[in-house]
């Protein structure tokens, strides 16, 4: 009998649904007994077709159908998984004293950060600030770091779903320089890659490119 709790993850690899296989994995889930993966070839376009658009027309991964409901977004996507599989403890319940901060950076990475590094990365000039839904670069970015500061993780001793969110978008922009390498953030992304089951997603996600890559090459060769 299939677990209620099964779903799908629309994942197309080394893109941003990677670090949701790291969440996968902090979880204890097992592809094929927990979830199932839908692979996408950005590449070759295939989440611009309308098999895909008809699921998210935003046509972005990650993306998750659990139960017949379409979930999209990372803050959103972290959060139901987190929920769905409670007794990984990756998600203060409500009551905890955590919860409003887990919620809070969970909103501030898709409201906040993410926003304001797409208009650094495109050399955008930002909104002014009363009009900028981020204020402005140096009030974001002071402000996630001062969270970070109080570590080892984004809600100080407690490990969360935050981290895999904040640790693969923060290795992301490290490497393509849109950050300063100062240590708050570079030993913060080095005690995320270093857990297990970051590690472990990272192996999944080069197989599953493996065959993605098998995929366009016999396409290719078929002419």
């Amino acid at each position: 009998m299939t677990d209620p709790r099964f779903f799908t993850l629309h994942h197309a690899p080394q893109s941003r649904s990677t670090g949701v296989l790291g969440l996968l994995h902090e979880l204890g889930l097992v592809e094929g007994r927990d979830y199932r993966i839908r692979l996408l070839d950005l590449k070759s376009g295939q989440n611009r077709e309308p098999g895909f658009l008809s699921i998210n027309p935003m046509g972005k991964v990650p993306t998750i159908v659990h139960a017949g409901a379409v979930v999209t977004e990372q803050p959103a996507i972290y959060q139901y998984l987190a929920e769905l599989f409670p007794e990984a403890g990756l998600a203060p319940a409500i009551g905890d004293p955590l919860r409003g901060p887990f919620l809070r950076w969970l909103a501030f990475y898709g409201s906040c950060f993410e926003p304001a590094l797409v208009d650094r990365a495109q050399q955008r000039t930002p909104a002014p600030p009363g009009m900028c839904p981020y204020s402005d670069f140096d009030t974001m970015y002071d402000s996630f770091v001062r969270q970070l500061a109080r570590g080892p993780w984004m809600l100080g001793g407690r490990f969360s779903a935050l981290d895999i969110l904040w640790g693969s978008a923060l290795a992301w922009t490290l490497r393509f320089g849109l950050l300063p390498s100062l240590p708050v953030l570079t030993d913060y992304v080095a005690r995320v890659a270093a857990r297990p089951a970051v590690l472990a997603a990272q192996e999944q996600d080069a197989r599953l490119l493996a065959e993605v890559e098998a995929w366009r090459a016999g396409r290719a060769a078929k002419g």
